[in-house]
């Protein structure tokens, strides 16, 4: 029983054989360049205003898997999803969630330290950062 392949892994090895470790290896120098790698989560940044709302695709993770930090203007969001021992002890023939961990994060570069808030509902994790008034960063100098 243990060599049991669902067929659909079959098929999709077939659908691409010979020329699919071909593409693969062309492709691999581009993969980089994609913004979300394949085990990240999706994130979106929105200017809303006086804040931004950044929204994070989370589904099957629990609010106390999930770190959301702002350090000098970078927000990182960080979830982790491991399995539990219930499922441990069953006996899988093919199984394709496993233990993983991403990190997503985004520079605001006015963004407040004080008003934050995070709301975990429906696997949708939403990020409220208020926007501070912009200070000058540049500083004339009076020439002597």
């Amino acid at each position: 029983m243990k060599n049991v392949v669902p067929y659909d892994r079959i098929a999709r090895n077939l659908s691409t054989w010979p020329f699919g470790a071909i593409d693969s290896f062309f492709d691999a120098p581009y993969s980089a360049l994609s913004s979300v790698s394949s085990d990240a989560f999706v994130m979106n940044v929105e200017d809303a205003g006086q804040s931004y709302v950044v929204t994070a695709e989370l589904p099957g993770v629990s609010k106390e898997d999930i770190d959301v930090e702002l350090n000098e203007g970078r927000l990182s969001i960080t979830a982790t999803r491991k399995e539990s021992e219930e499922e441990k002890t069953k006996n899988y023939l093919h199984k394709e969630s496993s233990e993983w961990q991403a990190t997503r994060g985004v520079y605001l570069k006015d963004a407040a330290r004080e008003g934050l808030s995070a709301k975990l509902d429906g696997g949708i994790l939403t990020v409220t950062v208020p926007k501070q008034d912009q200070q000058a960063s540049v500083t004339k100098i009076a020439i002597d």
